[in-house]
């Protein structure tokens, strides 16, 4: 590193704050984007490391882990659980009032019966309509979307950067946050954070949880094992490469120097190809889910 290059240039996108300024100007866009141009189809690969940073609050973790909503877990139903997610995504950036309000209400009768007991086992009290949890919910998919919105579209500054975190409130607010609980601004935000983090942490239970997840195992599905180790090596490498230092270490997941370069030039790869690719396809499956969504209203199915 020449001597006169600022520091903050290596640094990972996960380990920036939320209010640093541009890196360079030449990742700054010549045009207004919306929090829903973050919306890709390569964003899912990010899926699992923000799963992490959510169960990473006890109260999230134990939460989930518990659930007596099994259709909904996470663990069993992977593929419902991340149909039902995504659907959030676009709902809460994209959505209008009416889809809103009709997803707020079925989530709203998942998440009533997600609560601790006093004569459960659980070592964590929780409830999942508290909006405190709901926050931080929301405030880890602001995270990582401005992270998947740095390494693939480029950076944010001064208005844009303002009204990008204003959309964001969303996330948070289409269920029980109200909007005086997100952080006036983006400062605001980072000092949330840092407070936020000291509370995190995994255990035993809910690592032994979340690593099947990480690894993007299926429930049910058995691979040689050979194949399984292969396959176990590249979803961690992208699992990892997503989240913070602080979340890895309470995973126990390695991270180097030569990890780190294999991210970033996986990432490199899979940027330049998401640019060259059609809006719409970019933008699969979320530019398809609304449409479901109103097909599932008009028929009377399960939103979540």
């Amino acid at each position: 590193m020449a001597i006169h290059e600022p520091v903050h240039q290596s640094m990972a996108h996960v380990e920036r704050r939320i209010s640093d300024p541009p890196r360079s100007p030449r990742r700054r866009r010549w045009r207004t984007l919306g929090i829903d141009e973050g919306l890709m189809g390569v964003a899912l690969l990010a899926g699992p490391a923000n799963v992490i940073m959510q169960l990473a609050l006890p109260g999230v973790g134990y939460g989930v882990m518990e659930s007596r909503v099994e259709s909904g877990r996470v663990d069993l139903h992977p593929i419902k659980r991340a149909r039902t997610t995504f659907t959030y995504l676009a709902v809460a950036t994209n959505g209008s009032d009416a889809q809103k309000d009709a997803f707020r209400r079925a989530v709203n009768r998942a998440h009533a019966q997600v609560y601790s007991t006093p004569d459960s086992k659980s070592p964590v009290a929780y409830n999942a309509l508290d909006p405190e949890l709901q926050l931080w919910v929301g405030a880890c998919l602001y995270k990582g979307g401005v992270d998947i919105y740095r390494m693939f579209i480029g950076e944010l500054e001064g208005e844009d950067a303002d009204r990008h975190y204003r959309e964001g409130m969303t996330l948070a607010t289409t269920l029980q946050v109200p909007p005086k609980m997100w952080p006036a601004d983006r400062a605001a935000f980072d000092r949330y954070w840092e407070e936020s983090l000291a509370k995190v942490h995994i255990d035993d239970a809910v690592r032994e949880y979340l690593f099947p997840i990480a690894a993007n195992r299926i429930h049910g599905v058995k691979l040689p094992r050979r194949l399984q180790r292969l396959s176990d090596d590249f979803a961690l490498l992208i699992t990892t490469g997503f989240l913070p230092q602080r979340f890895r270490d309470e995973m126990r997941l390695p991270w180097d120097a030569t990890r780190q370069r294999r991210f970033d030039r996986l990432i490199a790869v899979l940027s330049a190809v998401n640019r060259c690719l059609p809006r719409f396809v970019r933008q699969f499956p979320f530019n398809v889910l609304l449409y479901d969504l109103d097909r599932r209203i008009k028929k009377g199915r399960p939103l979540v």
